[in-house]
């Protein structure tokens, strides 16, 4: 079953942006929609993630990402 949600990523090193994007095309069949916002002036940047799928397709991609240095991830799932 598949499910619908939000994942939240704050990258706090602009270095690691490259493997953010590489981990996120991985896992293209799950984003239906994504913003980023380059905060320069901070050097953080900040991208959300409206992905839909199977809940463990969604766990592997927050985790994979997760385990980037300097990135913060955070996710909220539907519950049906």
């Amino acid at each position: 079953m598949n499910r619908l949600g939000m994942i939240a990523i704050i990258i706090e090193d602009l270095e690691q942006a490259v493997k953010v994007n590489q981990c996120i095309h991985q896992y293209a069949d799950l984003v239906v929609g994504r913003m980023g916002i380059p905060y320069r002036e901070r050097n953080v940047s900040m991208i959300s993630l409206i992905v839909d799928g199977p809940n463990d397709k969604i766990n592997a991609l927050t985790g994979q990402l997760g385990r980037i240095e300097h990135v913060q991830v955070k996710s909220m799932l539907t519950k049906v």
